[in-house]
């Protein structure tokens, strides 16, 4: 294996793939390293559903179906037998969420219908709430998916605890690299990143043997994906309490199977695997992407920042993050990729809704 790359990527969940593969399309020499096997941590378990979020026209809500509509394409494009367009099913939570639906339907884009409880027990779904169907969304095969787009790619299997620069390169274990992008998720402590305030939440999904006609997905308080091959995917969980990674624990799944019983006969549900891992988000919901700031030199160089001042930033140069995806990493990593790869390559600004530095003045003034 050669020791110096264009592109050097620690992280093989959907994040790191994403990138890997953008990069890889504008003929860029990557390398991806992980410390363990691909989507082996938090997109491993994500029930990856790909899926418009409904509101009443947030910034956040504007960015994620920009993201869904550019991510299902983006799918189907590459890993269409690992992108399953079910259709999801939104229903409300409970009374109070049924009230506010009627204020999210002028935000939903046009391949949105509106499903009636008679409408949902034809899908053998039981509710008594009125619902959203958004017929152009589905979910992923998540590791499937992830192992799909690094095809052709170097992917090393390594644990890596330092990162130094030497001679404009980076050097990452025994290679060498000019652009380095962190893709590590909730564990980011190679280099100042608290300033992008990346937080971890456990969770569990369970995948279940079962006979049951479910054509479609749905999300209310978790979600439950169609019956594909006669295995229904339930999860996955929000485990704020957990704050290492533990080994993945059944119980949780069936949880979930106990859970997803109010919504469908989950009767002849057989437990087949359960997976386990941390997903990463930002403080305010939004990814992280692009330059890394010098956080020491900054610091160091404009005492007056923490007390309000906004001098021009430092970057540590050709260091780049892609992170803080969150619950919805099948929808953001497409597009966060695009945007990265073309900053990267091309020198193309990256989008300040995504941008970490939108963070950094804030997180100064309350050291």
């Amino acid at each position: 294996m050669k020791k110096t790359y264009h592109t050097i990527i620690i992280g093989a969940g959907i994040a790191g793939a994403s990138i890997a593969y953008a990069l890889k399309q504008k003929g860029v020499d990557v390398l991806v390293i992980d410390k363990g096997h691909v989507a082996s941590g938090g997109s491993g378990a994500a029930g990856a559903f790909v899926s418009p979020k409904i509101g009443k026209g947030s910034a956040l809500q504007k960015l994620t179906n920009e993201a869904f509509v550019y991510a299902k394409n983006f799918y189907l494009s590459t890993c269409p037998s690992y992108f399953h367009q079910t259709g999801v099913i939104r229903i409300p939570k409970n009374e109070l969420d049924a009230i506010n639906f009627s204020s999210y339907a002028p935000y939903n884009d046009e391949g949105c219908e509106n499903y009636s409880t008679k409408k949902l027990q034809s899908h053998n779904i039981h509710t008594s709430f009125n619902s959203f169907f958004f017929s152009q969304a589905g979910d992923c095969d998540a590791k499937h998916v992830c192992e799909s787009l690094l095809q052709n790619i170097s992917v090393l299997k390594q644990n890596i605890e330092k990162i130094s620069k030497e001679d404009n390169y980076w050097k990452v274990g025994e290679y060498s690299t000019t652009n380095l992008v962190l893709a590590t998720g909730y564990e980011s402590n190679l280099t100042d990143l608290r300033y992008m305030g990346i937080r971890g939440t456990w969770g569990t999904r369970g995948d279940f043997n079962s006979s049951l006609d479910l054509q479609v997905s749905m999300h209310q308080s978790m979600s439950v994906g169609a019956n594909i091959n006669g295995v229904i995917k339930l999860g996955a969980t929000h485990e704020k309490e957990v704050t290492l990674p533990e080994p993945c624990n059944d119980e949780k799944a069936l949880e979930l199977k106990e859970k997803a019983s109010s919504l469908i006969d989950t009767s002849d549900f057989v437990l087949k695997e359960s997976f386990c891992g941390m997903r990463a988000g930002s403080k305010d919901y939004f990814p992280l992407v692009g330059k890394v700031i010098d956080v020491p030199f900054m610091l160091e160089t404009h005492p007056k920042v923490l007390r309000g001042a906004k001098p021009e930033l430092d970057y540590l140069d050709n260091l780049y993050v892609l992170n803080g995806l969150g619950g919805r990493g099948f929808v953001f990593a497409p597009l966060m990729a695009k945007w990265l790869a073309e900053h990267i390559v091309e020198e193309k600004e990256i989008d300040k809704r995504v941008s970490p530095d939108r963070l950094f003045l804030k997180w100064c003034r309350k050291l």
